[in-house]
């Protein structure tokens, strides 16, 4: 809402070209408590007082020699006045009462002056500027906090994309692998040949369904492994074998920790793994 005390100190200006009627209409108003009142009796001065002072209300007389008051509003009209025309016309004749509003007067008041209206329609006419200004600076004020929170959106999630790309690559070129599994123990995120150290098809990943390709996995390891992530615990650096078909002997080395949410729910695992086999068969080598 819009207060007494903003409506009082709206910036007025009054625009006739009769001496009597600006000074009649300066003291309705300062004895009405407006304290923000400035007065021409020449309309050709109007628009370049708008552009210095953004009269929140003009008072324009119709009826002016040289240029009346429709001419001065076209004239405003195209200095912009930010989408609303805050101008209450004054008239003595009836029938310019509909021109004006076509024109984009907001009201009008008659001569000779009535008191009470001439102050009505001015507070109501102050009212209903201010509210639209407040109206349109909040608007301003959501529509750029918007556009920039919808770019600093649009950048962070460039910036998690490249990032989750580098990631991707670099674990492709290094042979790591990184995984997340939801509650239930299914993936959910992979980076790298997890499925296939796993062995794991990739027709399968969507069920989770472990197609081992007759490898034998050690598993006791196995097993304590999979206790490690049934009591939701972190593990680093945890080694298991398994036997290939060909006779061969593959060494997986994973690290993991369980994730929460902001309540403290489980909601899943996220690791890292890598193919040791190299490095486990040159620490069994025999000594020469």
């Amino acid at each position: 809402m819009i207060s007494q005390e903003e409506i009082q100190n709206a910036n007025i200006l009054i625009v006739d070209d009769q001496e009597f009627n600006v000074l009649l209409l300066e003291q309705i108003l300062r004895d009405a408590g407006y304290v923000s009142i400035t007065s021409t009796t020449d309309p050709s001065e109007v628009c370049e007082l708008q552009r210095k002072n953004h009269y929140d209300l003009i008072l324009l007389d119709l009826m002016m020699p040289v240029m009346d008051g429709f001419q001065v509003m076209e004239g405003l009209k195209k200095i912009g006045t930010d989408g609303y025309l805050s101008v209450l016309v004054i008239t003595a004749q009836p029938d310019h009462k509909l021109r004006a509003l076509a024109a984009g007067a907001k009201d009008f008041i008659t001569k000779p002056f009535d008191v009470i209206e001439v102050r009505t329609r001015i507070h109501n006419m102050l009212e209903v500027r201010l509210l639209y200004k407040k109206l349109k600076h909040t608007n301003n004020v959501l529509e750029h906090y918007n556009q920039v929170l919808e770019k600093t959106v649009l950048e962070r999630t460039d910036e998690l994309l490249k990032s989750e790309a580098r990631f991707r690559r670099l674990t492709e070129l290094s042979s790591d692998w990184y995984w997340e599994q939801d509650e239930n123990g299914h993936f959910t995120k992979i980076f790298g040949p997890v499925l296939e150290m796993l062995g794991l098809q990739v027709d399968d990943e969507l069920s989770n369904t472990r197609t081992d390709k007759g490898a034998r996995w050690n598993e006791g390891e196995r097993k304590m492994l999979a206790e490690n992530l049934a009591a939701r615990k972190p593990f680093l650096d945890f080694v298991y074998s398994r036997g290939n078909p060909d006779g061969t002997k593959q060494y997986l080395m994973v690290s993991g920790e369980p994730m929460f949410d902001a309540s403290g729910r489980f909601t899943g695992y996220r690791g890292i793994g890598k193919d040791v086999t190299d490095t486990m068969d040159s620490k069994r080598e025999p000594k020469k």
